[in-house]
C-alpha cells in the first residue's frame, strides 16, 4: 500500500479480528490512532489525538475510520485544525444520537453534518444496529461523500463476520490510487 494511512477504531478499540487490526499487521504501514480510554471515549481528547497523528505523518494521511471513529473524523474535520486529510474511508458510521448507541455520547453528539474537507467515502450496512441505512446515507450526503452500500453486513466488524474483509481493503486500495493519480 502506497498511502499514508491512520485507522481510526471505534468504541472498544476494533479487536484483534477486526479488519483494521489485520490490516495494520498486513501492512506496518498503516497507523492506529491511540485513545487513552477506548471504553469511554471523549471527544476533544480523541479530536486532539487524531490532529497529533495526523501532524507526525509524512503528509496528508487517508482516514480509515470505523462505527465512531467515523464520528470522530467529522469532529476532527470540523475542529478548525490546520492539517489535512488526504481522504476518509468512514465504515458503519455509528449514530451517536440514536437510543440504540450503547454509552453516553460524551461530546460526539450532535453529528457534524458539514461537508468535509477532504474526498471520502461512507460504507454502510443494510442492517448495521448502530445506524440505519437511511442515517448513514444522511451522514455521507452531509460529508459530500460517495455512499456504498455492502447489503446485509451488520456493523461490518468482525462479529459480522467482517475479519479480513478483502472486499474492504479493495476499496481502500482503489481510493488510494485514485488520490494519487
Amino acid at each position: 500500500m502506497e498511502c499514508d494511512v491512520l485507522t481510526l477504531a471505534g468504541l472498544w478499540n476494533s479487536g484483534p479480528q477486526h479488519w483494521q487490526t489485520l490490516w495494520e499487521a498486513r501492512h506496518p504501514q498503516l497507523r492506529r490512532v491511540e485513545h487513552r480510554d477506548w471504553n469511554n471515549p471523549a471527544r476533544d481528547e480523541w479530536v486532539a489525538e487524531l490532529d497529533a497523528a495526523v501532524g507526525a505523518s509524512s503528509g496528508a494521511p487517508i482516514l480509515v475510520a470505523h462505527s465512531l471513529g467515523c464520528i470522530l473524523a467529522a469532529h476532527w474535520a470540523q475542529s478548525g485544525s490546520p492539517l489535512r486529510a488526504a481522504g476518509a474511508l468512514l465504515v458503519a458510521p455509528s449514530d451517536v444520537e440514536a437510543a440504540s448507541y450503547p454509552i453516553a455520547a460524551n461530546g460526539f453528539a450532535p453529528v457534524p453534518m458539514a461537508r468535509l474537507p477532504f474526498p471520502s467515502i461512507v460504507v454502510a450496512s443494510s442492517d448495521d444496529p448502530f445506524v440505519t441505512r437511511e442515517r448513514a446515507r444522511a451522514f455521507a450526503d452531509a460529508w459530500g461523500a460517495r455512499f456504498v452500500e455492502i447489503g446485509v453486513a451488520g456493523h461490518v466488524n468482525a462479529d459480522s463476520g467482517f475479519g479480513d474483509w478483502p472486499e474492504g481493503e479493495r476499496i481502500l486500495l482503489d481510493f488510494c490510487a485514485g488520490l494519487r493519480s
